[in-house]
């Protein structure tokens, strides 16, 4: 873990990238300069910066609020951001996510988040078109503070906490929000928390992959096979080459569904625990168990018009969602 320091508001912008960078408190892209002023605004409201939150992994860096404060001034959030962050950054240290392999394995594991419920919209995060591409600050931001927070507190970076071999660039940022809109109850509901609630899932992702359905149905429509069959094989072959299949319990799946596929399945007699149903017992090759239960294969609503969806293969080293309510 680096020593945070603020800076002076006198100090020069290349003057202040510059000492930052040397602290090793940086991802490579610019940082915004992490002053009393803006730390003191962020940490408004929390009632003990300093308090104990747990150690995070691979060194062993102390979470507190203010650590995890200053990494989101760096990162460029407002202060109303900051309890999502703390809210995934928390959930990163339960030990099912596995943040240790996640952070020290030579693959190319990163920590996406997802945010549900009101919040989504109070903030302004983007949970329509191109949801997990750029062009949204707030999905950008919460993602890269997250980030820093890994290399910065838990001391994930390149060539010592961090052993990928290649990476990927979702370990700059990845952060995007479930739709408001579809009919499947929101990915949080179905875990176990309360509707009107918010909350953040964090999950160890070793990309993503787009998926089409595999063919037109009539009218060039596609239909629920063409979208389940799709779906089937590209779990089937990410269990089989990323290790999964040699982990003592099998995968969950996670995958964005566009609002336009999930009304076409919905309208064909297929809702969520149908399709979860069709996809881990109808789906699944002899011998290649795609999940542990039908419902551990997790579809989110979100995203803008198409048919085009999004797969996350879950790390093959062994990781699990973590989904924890804002606040808590």
């Amino acid at each position: 873990m680096s020593e945070f320091f603020s800076v002076r508001t006198d100090e020069s912008w290349e003057e202040t990238q510059a000492r930052l960078e040397a602290a090793g408190l940086g991802d490579g892209l610019p940082l915004v300069p992490p002053t009393e002023m803006r730390l003191a605004a962020m940490l408004a409201g929390i009632a003990d910066p300093d308090a104990a939150l747990g150690f995070m992994p691979p060194m062993f860096g102390e979470v507190t609020p203010r650590a995890i404060a200053y990494n989101a001034v760096l990162a460029g959030c407002r202060a109303a951001e900051l309890p999502v962050v703390m809210a995934a950054v928390t959930a990163c240290l339960e030990p099912e996510l596995n943040l240790l392999g996640l952070m020290t394995t030579t693959g190319s594991a990163a920590v996406a988040t997802i945010v549900h419920g009101p919040i989504v919209q109070a903030l302004g995060l983007n949970a329509s078109i191109n949801c997990l591409g750029p062009g949204n600050r707030v999905n950008a931001t919460i993602g890269r503070a997250v980030s820093l927070c890994l290399r910065n507190i838990g001391g994930a970076r390149e060539g010592s906490g961090d052993m990928a071999t290649c990476g990927q660039p979702g370990k700059y940022t990845f952060c995007f929000a479930e739709g408001g809109e579809g009919p499947y109850p929101p990915l949080h509901v179905r875990r176990g928390m309360s509707p009107g609630t918010s909350a953040v899932t964090v999950i160890g992702v070793s990309g993503t992959a787009e998926v089409l359905p595999l063919r037109d149905g009539e009218g060039g429509d596609a239909g629920a096979d063409a979208i389940l069959d799709a779906l089937s094989i590209i779990m089937r072959a990410s269990v089989a080459t990323t290790g999964a299949s040699r982990q003592p319990e099998p995968p969950q799946q996670v995958f964005v569904l566009p609002l336009e596929l999930a009304e076409r399945l919905t309208a064909a007699g297929i809702g969520l625990e149908e399709m979860q149903r069709q996809l881990l017992a109808e789906r699944s090759n002899a011998g290649v168990a795609i999940a542990g239960e039908a419902s551990e294969i997790y579809p989110i609503v979100t995203g803008g018009p198409g048919v085009k969806m999004a797969y996350l293969p879950l790390w093959g080293g062994g990781s699990r969602m973590v989904t924890r309510e804002l606040g808590r």
